[in-house]
């Protein structure tokens, strides 16, 4: 049990990809994806297409053909079948909290139904694609783009805080991040999607309760929340603590959204190092959204206020769209354009060092999929500049690149490492202001230790399975290691060669690899290369993760025979775990002073004149 937790704390997947899962797995999570659509189709649905999966279940789009009519395309959510029951019940939930909502900017529900026992929410299909996906193709996006965003959530928001006859108060969504805002690019509008953590508010938006029965009020309703955890990368402390639920958890939600699309990050921590003022963004958004994330709660409430208040004047702001030049890479990112097809996968490790000694763990009895899927597994305890570097090298998985990287830590500042490999040159700009948020997020922590990350292609995974953890991992005849080779040899400076066993054993792994592994590691060290090797043991299956490139191809023969001792060697591994190596072409140390966050920068008050300027 032990080593299955220490499992969990070394491998941080914000999505497992479907190449990582063991061949039954993989088999059954495909028959299941069929079923649905097969369900579908019998309802009347065609051109049926999974869009999307979170912790709970899974998103399928389709089109229903009427005769004489248009088209219609729905939205249809299903819950994963392997939940207790009561997360499976939480559909039913979301499907009456979705009907209360009248608003444009909100698609309206469709129906709720089972086919056989698995129940199905039908939606309306907003058009256009989700804002992470956006921020992820465009890194950060326009001032004006911003504002215009921050105008429609402010209206949402205002419209959920209105108590209409017969209702039963304001409505809390709950989940408010870019990835459940669909943006449609040709008239730059929103919808707010997924409503599975929508509550009724039990306080106003003066933190007053809002019945006025007595023994309401004395009731053990209103004595324990009824909120639902929403992505703990974007919600605000009082939701993530568990107070009771009010408008203003929507508030924050809002906040942290509109400071990962304005800075290109996938969360609201980085806030301390690179704040609201340092994104070009006009001063007075700025500063109320530097309010809304302030740990002052005061602060928040009445930055909170403004915007509601103030925001459709500021949408009034007359704003254009500023050439800019894209930024330089702070470290080396290499183009190396692939026919392949990628699934980034980022392994980390040692990361203990980042938690905060003493830290009070106050959501350890808190028991929700998403809580354990991303936070107790590693980022509690952390300050929020750690949070948010964790969440900076995650973001870098979202692209298609392999590589690693290793930041050091020391009094003077810290050292960079890298070995990052873009095969999409189209991404290059947005993928380099990611790098670029997760160096200056690393320069503005300060303590001394190392952070490793490997970044491979799970495509690649080689996968073994066993009846049971008494028996030997059994190499199926004609498996290899996968490997590229260098067109020509690459320079080598032997002083700058990197080695695999440079930092010595990492605290956070726990498997030990059998001495003739650890030998044919030792052995291609000698050989220039690139790569890395992360052998993943599980009671009844073995995930060999890997990404090599041969940098002197005279070598080959000799490289590839090191590379088949490795996986002759398979069948010695004892004991579960996680054990890797990596290696950087050759060192290429960046160092960076500390800060403490990035100089203010505004938007010009005369945005013409600055264009003319450039």
């Amino acid at each position: 049990m032990t080593e299955q937790a220490q499992l969990q704390q070394f491998y941080i997947p914000e999505e497992q990809s479907v190449y990582l899962l063991s061949q039954d797995d993989a088999r059954k999570l495909k028959d299941w994806v069929a079923l649905c659509a097969t369900q579908l189709e019998q309802l009347g649905y065609r051109n049926i297409e999974m869009i999307g999966k979170g912790a709970y279940g899974f998103v399928f789009a389709g089109i229903l053909e009427q005769p004489g009519a248009s088209q219609l395309e729905h939205v249809f959510k299903f819950t994963r079948v392997t939940l207790p029951q009561r997360l499976q019940d939480r559909l039913e939930e979301e499907a009456f909290m979705l009907e209360q909502v009248e608003h444009p900017r909100v698609p309206r529900l469709i129906s709720y139904q089972r086919a056989g026992n698995q129940p199905i929410l039908v939606m309306e299909r907003a058009p256009g694609i989700n804002l992470e996906e956006v921020s992820l193709r465009e890194g950060r996006l326009k001032p004006r783009l911003i504002i215009r965003i921050a105008a429609q959530l402010a209206d949402i928001l205002r419209s959920l805080r209105r108590e209409s006859p017969g209702s039963r108060g304001p409505i809390v969504h709950g989940d408010i991040k870019p990835s459940n805002l669909v943006f449609e690019h040709a008239t730059e509008t929103i919808a707010l999607i997924d409503w599975g953590s929508s509550v009724f508010a039990q306080l106003d938006a003066n933190l007053q309760f809002l019945s006025t029965n007595v023994m309401e009020l004395m009731s053990d309703n209103l004595q324990q929340t009824n909120a639902r955890l929403g992505d703990v990368y974007f919600i605000g402390e009082e939701q993530l603590n568990g107070g009771l639920s009010s408008p203003r958890f929507d508030e924050q939600g809002v906040a942290g959204t509109l400071y990962a699309l304005a800075s290109a990050q996938s969360c609201r921590f980085g806030h301390q190092a690179i704040p609201p003022t340092s994104l070009g963004l006009p001063m007075e958004f700025a500063r109320m959204l530097e309010g809304m994330l302030d740990p002052d709660p005061t602060k928040r409430l009445q930055a909170g206020d403004y915007y509601l208040r103030e925001m459709p004047r500021l949408a009034r702001t007359v704003m254009i769209d500023l050439p800019e030049l894209p930024d330089p890479a702070l470290v080396p990112v290499w183009l190396r354009p692939s026919e392949r097809d990628i699934d980034t996968v980022v392994y980390s490790s040692r990361k203990s060092f980042l938690r905060q000694e003493g830290a009070p763990q106050t959501l350890s009895d808190v028991n929700d999929v998403q809580l354990d899927r991303y936070y107790k597994n590693f980022m509690q305890g952390m300050g929020e500049t750690e949070k948010a570097f964790l969440a900076a090298v995650s973001r870098l998985g979202r692209y298609p690149v392999v590589g690693g990287l290793a930041v050091r830590w020391e009094a003077d500042g810290i050292y960079v490492d890298t070995s990052l490999n873009l095969h999409d040159p189209a991404l290059k700009t947005a993928f380099v202001t990611a790098v670029n948020n997760m160096v200056n997020l690393a320069r503005a922590i300060y303590r001394q230790g190392i952070f490793k990350s490997c970044l491979f292609n799970a495509r690649d995974t080689l996968h073994i399975d066993r009846a049971s953890p008494e028996e030997p991992f059994i190499v199926a005849p004609g498996m290899t290691l996968p490997y590229e080779i260098s067109a020509a040899p690459e320079v080598e400076d032997r002083s700058r060669v990197h080695s695999y066993f440079e930092d010595g054993p990492d605290p956070e792994e726990f498997l030990t690899l059998p001495p003739a592994i650890i030998r044919s590691l030792e052995a291609l060290n000698s050989i220039h290369h690139t790569g890395m090797i992360i052998f993943e043991a599980l009671p009844e299956h073995l995930k060999i993760h890997s990404h090599y490139r041969l940098l002197d191809p005279g070598k080959e023969a000799e490289f590839q025979h090191r590379l088949d001792e490795i996986l002759a060697a398979v069948s010695q591994i004892m004991g579960l775990g996680v054990s890797g190596f990596m290696k950087m072409p050759y060192k290429d140390t960046k160092f960076f002073s500390h800060i403490e966050r990035l100089p203010e920068r505004y938007y010009p008050k005369n945005p013409y004149l600055s264009a003319d300027q450039t």
